[in-house]
Order: structure tokens, then C-alpha cells, then sequence
């Protein structure tokens, strides 16, 4: 003669109860949230040494005090450094780096688009290997591969007696803003193309082919389905090129030997020449500002979806 279960233990035989179930899939979250914090720990400290630290400090620092020696006190905390970015010479340094970085993403994206559509076009094996060489360039130090530039746009460089023996002028390119966007664009073509390529790669051309079927000749299949769906790509790629451009220090005083007075020179000249803490800073806090929002736009538009 068999004895029935409990209503208690038949239920706990049968499986967790719906009651239970919640509080345990609550705790496995929490144990999964705790792992996961765990692992990023010593990511989150090194951010936290290393970037939001400092820039608590420089962020301090353009609401602090000049003295008449040129020291940085942290007392009577004002926005005098900030009145200073309406001069005229902040603005026009401004306006001059808004304008380089324009400029080279325009070229970025002029290069790169059609570079990046053969790329994503090929074969496998081609298609890795041109990724491989687009690559490359991150495989050596930024600044050794702006003092090649240099280098090679010397007055005995390789570039200035090409242009000479071509009779297309003096070849005196160094120290002039052509030879700064020149590096900026050498720098951060790469940046341009990996985005673009992600993008185009993933275009179904099926939907080209009835573009095509639709009666639609080459330039109507690019504008009305390449183009549209690789706009993505156009916005990653163009913001990061233009956010790193905006503040470029190493390539204009390398290349333009700080002649052009961009942003990121005008910061290192209020710091260690006029000894203007806040000034360089207030200039700084400005530049990172672009630099966040251009990021976030990124993400927003471009980055999702890559």
C-alpha cells in the first residue's frame, strides 16, 4: 500500500515552485554580477588610476587660480579661464584646428570609401590580406612613423626631390599645414577604412542586383542602396577621425613645427611656456567635451550597428 507525499515534498519532488523559482534566478544574477565585476576589477582601477583621476585633476585645475608667478592655486574658484576662450586668438586657434580636422576626414572618407569597397568585394584570401595591410601600420610607434613623414619631407627627403624633379614647385611641403594634414590623414586613414569596410561587407547585393533588375544603372544601384546602407560606416569612420584630429598635438609639431597653432599646441604652450594652468586646462576640459560627445554620437549612430 503506497502513502502519498505531502502536498510540500510532491511539490518539491515535482520541480522548484514558481515561488522559488524568481528568488533564484535573482541570486544567479547577482553571483553572475559579482563574477563579472570581479573580472573587470582590474580593468575599472587602471581607469580609474589612470584617466578619471586626472581628469578630475585637470577639470579642478581650469576653475583654480593664476597667480602673478605663475603658479596653479586650488582657492577662490572662478571662470576666468573659461571667459578666456572668447578671445580671439582661442577662437581662431579653434577655428583653424575645426577646420584641419574637417578637412582631413573629408580626405579619409574620400580615400577610404572606395578602398574599402574593394576590399569588401574580394575574396576571402585577398580580403584578409588587405585587412593584414591596412593593419600593419598600428604594428609600429605612432610618433617613429610621423619622424619618417618628417624624414621624407625634409628638404633632401625623398618626397621634396620628387616634387622638384617633377617641376611642380619648390617641394617645400615640412612646417606647412599641407604637411600636417598629410600626416593626419597617414595616421588615421586606418580608422576610416576598418569602419567602412564593416559596413559595406555586410550589404546584402541582392538587394544591388534588383536595383539593377529595376532597370537602375551603376550610380543609381550605389546611391539608392550601397550608400544608404552604408551610412553607418561613414558616421563611425568620420567621427573617429575627426575627434582625434580635432586635438592633435604630436603630428602638427612634428610636421608643422607648431607654425599652424592648433588646439592641441595651444594647450602645451598655456601649460609649460605661459605657465597658464587654468587657461590650459579650460581649453582641455573644451576639447574632451568634443571628444565625448563625438563618441557618443558614434556609438548612437555608428557603432550599433557595426
Amino acid at each position: 500500500m503506497s502513502v502519498a507525499a505531502p502536498p510540500d515534498e510532491a511539490q518539491a519532488l515535482d520541480g522548484p515552485s514558481e515561488l522559488a523559482t524568481p528568488g533564484l534566478e535573482r541570486q544567479a544574477e547577482r553571483a553572475k554580477a559579482r563574477q563579472g565585476f570581479l573580472l573587470g576589477l582590474p580593468a575599472i582601477l587602471y581607469l580609474l588610476v589612470f584617466f578619471v583621476i586626472p581628469l578630475g585633476v585637470v577639470v579642478a585645475y581650469s576653475f583654480a587660480t593664476r597667480t602673478r608667478s605663475g603658479r596653479t592655486e586650488l582657492r577662490d574658484w572662478n571662470l576666468n579661464a573659461y571667459a578666456r576662450l572668447g578671445d580671439d586668438i582661442v577662437l581662431t586657434v579653434a577655428w583653424r584646428s575645426l577646420w584641419v580636422a574637417a578637412l582631413t576626414t573629408v580626405i579619409c572618407l574620400l580615400l577610404a570609401y572606395p578602398l574599402a569597397y574593394f576590399i569588401s568585394t574580394r575574396s576571402a584570401v585577398t580580403r584578409n590580406l588587405l585587412l593584414v595591410g591596412i593593419m600593419i601600420p598600428f604594428w609600429s610607434n605612432f610618433l617613429i612613423r610621423t619622424y619618417a613623414w618628417r624624414v621624407l619631407l625634409d628638404s633632401d627627403g625623398l618626397v621634396t626631390q620628387m616634387v622638384q624633379a617633377t617641376g611642380l614647385g619648390d617641394g617645400r611641403i615640412l612646417f606647412t599645414t599641407n604637411a600636417v594634414i598629410l600626416g593626419l590623414v597617414y595616421g588615421y586613414l586606418p580608422f576610416m577604412v576598418l569602419p567602412l569596410y564593416a559596413a559595406i561587407e555586410r550589404i546584402d547585393w541582392s538587394l544591388v542586383e534588383g536595383a539593377r533588375d529595376l532597370y537602375a544603372n551603376g550610380w543609381g544601384a550605389f546611391r539608392r542602396v550601397v550608400w544608404p546602407l552604408s551610412k553607418p560606416g561613414v558616421v563611425a569612420g568620420s567621427i573617429l577621425v575627426f575627434v582625434p584630429s580635432f586635438g592633435a598635438y604630436v603630428t602638427p609639431a612634428i610636421l608643422g613645427g607648431n607654425k599652424e597653432g592648433l588646439l592641441g599646441s595651444y594647450i602645451v604652450l598655456q601649460f609649460l611656456s605661459a605657465r597658464n594652468g587654468p587657461v590650459g586646462s579650460a581649453v582641455s576640459v573644451v576639447v574632451l567635451v568634443v571628444m565625448l560627445l563625438g563618441t557618443l554620437l558614434y556609438f548612437r549612430a555608428g557603432g550599433k550597428n557595426l
